[in-house]
């Protein structure tokens, strides 16, 4: 029974450093590409790549969706985009377009991607589907060095802005979930094949 307890110790142990080392690649290509506020932000051409978040059954967006929403709009209104590429799954984007527009963004400046559905395939979609090469990350902070993780392997040169204008519900929870969804995220890249033809 001793030797037992032992050996999952040891397992534990090293599956917890493995999330750590993990975590703290995925961390690195972040290094001194995010940003808190508009005018830090290189005034470089780039497409706001705007991430879905949650939408109400009466179809209003959660506050993470509305913040991020917000958040691209300031962008192409400070001029550091031209073009919105709102990604999600469901009905996200077009509430995120709705908003959009309604805060004086132009539809023909707006680019939907309804087959977002996870951050992977929103990063994946933004390069072969939509020719992205250089792109603002729009999210919260939790989110945003896994984003920039997977746009920077798909080849997309990215930096990212932090879209938190409040608290959340459930923040806490989605900071701990996110430690493992960078494992997911490094697994994805490193030992999964990406579809060859992405559906338009």
């Amino acid at each position: 029974m001793k030797h037992v307890i032992v050996l999952l110790l040891i397992l534990g142990a090293t599956a917890l450093l493995t999330i750590i080392i993990i975590n703290l690649r995925v961390e690195s290509y972040s290094k001194d590409r995010i940003y808190d506020d508009l005018e830090s932000i290189p005034g470089e051409d780039r497409v706001a790549i705007v991430l879905g978040a949650r939408v109400g059954a009466d179809g209003v967006p959660s506050n993470t969706l509305y913040d991020r929403t917000v958040t691209g709009v300031e962008l192409y209104k400070a001029g550091k985009t031209r073009k919105l590429l709102l990604s999600g799954g469901n009905n996200e984007p077009e509430v995120m377009k709705k908003l959009a527009v309604e805060l004086g963004v132009p539809e023909i400046d707006i680019v939907l991607d309804d087959q977002g559905l996870r951050t992977y395939d929103s990063c994946f979609r933004a390069k072969k589907v939509f020719g992205v090469e250089r792109a603002i990350v729009v999210t919260q902070d939790y989110h945003l060095a896994r984003s920039i993780y997977l746009c920077q392997n798909m080849g997309v040169d990215a930096i990212g802005i932090n879209a938190k204008r409040r608290d959340y519900e459930g923040e806490r929870w989605a900071w701990f979930r996110e430690y493992i969804s960078r494992v997911v995220a490094w697994y994805d890249i490193n030992f999964e094949t990406p579809p060859s033809e992405p559906a338009e």
